[in-house]
């Protein structure tokens, strides 16, 4: 693994400043990044999960592929096809989902 000399003199120079620089100012600097940096992020993607949530999506038709939901035996629960975490607006049985708004 090779460091450019560019990089390894950009580390140098940042070494240091921060040694000569000390500790002062540091928890300034992490309380301004916290409020320009941090809290935006996060709003932004508080906006991002609302407006994912309040678009409807549009999922496809139940297509039974061979090699997906194989039973080979029975469940020891309920009636043997469904899962112990079944559910059933997200989890299609070997046949197709259980109702048909799903």
């Amino acid at each position: 693994m090779s460091v450019s000399s560019g990089a390894l003199a950009a580390g140098r120079l940042l070494a240091a400043a921060s040694a000569s620089a000390g500790h002062e100012g540091g928890a300034r600097t992490w309380k301004i990044l916290s409020f320009v940096v941090a809290f935006p992020g996060v709003a932004v993607c508080m906006a991002n999960a609302y407006m994912k949530s309040e678009h409807e999506s549009h999922e496809s038709e139940f297509v039974p592929f061979a090699h997906l939901r194989i039973r080979t035996k029975k469940f020891p629960w309920g009636d043997g096809n469904h899962s112990l975490f079944h559910n059933p607006h997200t989890n299609p049985l070997p046949d197709g989902f259980e109702s048909s708004h799903h």
